[in-house]
């Protein structure tokens, strides 16, 4: 299997947090004002351990069952792993504690069951709601119109705490075409604020990959999820060779 070099990690970041601070900068912006996630899924735990020493903090996962082996053997990290993968409910109970971060709750079932795991661990998970905009069938997320329902039930959660939303458009080419979902994704975000949601659940909007995560900082992202620019290609399974 062929892997990333140490200094083509450490390098692909700098990289890459430089093009983060200048499309901030860009939008009027701070660079503090993004956070980059750097999306660890199919990497060895050694790569994480490489960003990390370069001063990487958030490590994205997609898969419960690849991220959580990685969690526990890198507990002696300084690392904060998010959770951007899609969640069955019943494994709601497993990502709590390891993940700070969920960023694929889609629906009011999920937001319970992530509660009462959290009260019974005395955890305090921070999560994000996917919103589908696309409509496609293939995509998961939760549509504008139940959105208010869910945020009416994150209200009453004391154990954990929603933060704002997540978007996984449909790929383009073109990053510019992936622009209207960002843009969306901000008016839908705006548009609960003025329906009364508190705005301290409001102030995250996780969109924004190694393509167009340029465009998702100009239209307002406030986590950017960045895995192929800083790692490089992913290792194709033996099996699909």
């Amino acid at each position: 299997m062929v892997t990333p070099s140490d200094n083509s990690i450490a390098q692909n970041l700098r990289t890459v947090r430089a093009r983060v601070d200048a499309a901030a900068r860009d939008a009027g912006r701070g660079p503090k004002s993004v956070r980059l996630i750097a999306v660890s899924k199919t990497f060895a735990l050694d790569c994480v351990r490489v960003a990390a020493a370069a001063g990487q903090v958030d490590f994205g996962e997609n898969r419960v069952q690849e991220a959580l082996p990685k969690c526990a053997e890198g507990r002696d990290l300084d690392a904060r792993w998010h959770l951007i993968g899609h969640l069955q409910k019943n494994k709601a109970r497993k990502v709590v504690g390891p993940f700070a971060w969920i960023h694929s709750v889609d629906g009011c079932e999920l937001l319970d069951r992530l509660e009462r795991a959290a009260a019974d661990e005395g955890t305090r998970p921070l999560l994000l709601i996917q919103v589908d905009l696309a409509g496609e069938d293939t995509k998961h997320g939760a549509p504008p119109a139940q959105l208010l329902r869910i945020f009416e039930a994150a209200a009453a959660c004391r154990a954990v705490e929603v933060k704002g939303l997540m978007l996984i458009p449909p790929y383009e080419d073109d990053p510019e075409r992936t622009r209207p979902y960002f843009r969306r994704l901000r008016e839908v975000r705006d548009d609960l604020g003025a329906q009364g949601v508190d705005r301290s659940m409001l102030t995250e909007l996780s969109m924004g990959m190694s393509h167009d995560f340029e465009v998702a900082v100009a239209e307002g992202a406030t986590m950017v999820r960045v895995g192929t620019a800083i790692f490089g290609a992913r290792p194709v399974p033996a099996a699909a060779r």
